[in-house]
């Protein structure tokens, strides 16, 4: 900081050049992160959600991926724990789980849907069942997941701390307000709050499910899986929707 002498206001504090020029870098990467952010929900349906001031069952379905979306996501795993919990083995959940995301794939690729969501459920699936079959371990099916989880907790914690909330940087650029939010301190609280929802939600999977895998307990992974899967999404979902609408709570409060 340098000290500027004023004849009006007296002395006062200006940024060093240097860190002028940290501060427009910070702002860049934070726009080029919020830009990426936005476009990711707005090809996911999230953000016609974000902007929607009256939230239905149809419109939320829809960012859940819809039928097909919430049956390639579900069905899977309900499988693998089916077929694990029945027969004990691993080979056949595993052939049963990863057959079934091929068939989601190949469904859409003849429907000429866009595959996205598929083909990363089948590529997750797919690895872990590799990874799982090359350990003989069943609980190693469920180790991709553990790392994904932690890895989202670690970068909102890292937002936070370096105070840009992750959340705040898609929501910002979803609802036309880019980096404005952050000027706000209702909006800043807000996005705050939103943020620390969502670590949340990857801190308590982290939290349930790692002294399941650290006790090898195949089917208390499945099953945990499933029930901090869609379900506490959608949750978070209708949370982050109620937060956003309370700050933007009216199209002719967004930035243009």
């Amino acid at each position: 900081m340098t000290t500027v002498s004023d004849p009006a206001h007296g002395d006062r504090d200006e940024p060093a050049e240097g860190e002028r020029d940290d501060d427009v870098a910070a702002h860049e990467t934070a726009a080029g992160i919020g830009a990426g952010l936005a476009q990711a929900a707005e090809r996911s349906g999230l953000g016609g959600l974000a902007r929607d001031e009256a939230l239905t069952a149809r419109e939320l379905l829809g960012a859940l991926g819809g039928v097909r979306g919430l049956c390639e996501a579900i069905l899977p795993g309900l499988v693998f724990l089916t077929v694990y919990a029945i027969w004990g083995e691993l080979v056949p959940a595993l052939a049963g789980s990863v057959g079934l995301a091929v068939v989601f794939t190949i469904a859409r690729l003849i429907a000429r849907t866009p595959v996205t969501q598929a083909v990363a459920g089948l590529v997750a699936a797919g690895a872990s069942a590799a990874l799982a079959l090359w350990t003989g371990r069943g609980e190693d099916n469920f180790v991709l997941g553990l790392w994904t989880n932690g890895a989202y907790a670690a970068a909102i914690l890292v937002s936070l701390l370096v105070g840009w909330p992750l959340l705040g940087l898609a929501v910002g650029f979803l609802m036309g307000d880019g980096l404005e939010w952050k000027r706000d301190r209702r909006k800043y609280r807000a996005m705050q709050l939103l943020t620390v929802l969502w670590l949340g939600l990857f801190v308590g999977r982290l939290a349930v499910q790692l002294p399941l895998y650290l006790a090898a307990n195949v089917e208390g992974l499945a099953l945990t899986r499933l029930l901090m899967g869609v379900p506490l999404y959608a949750v978070l979902l209708v949370l982050s929707w109620l937060v956003v609408r309370a700050v933007y709570p009216s199209g002719s409060d967004r930035g243009e």
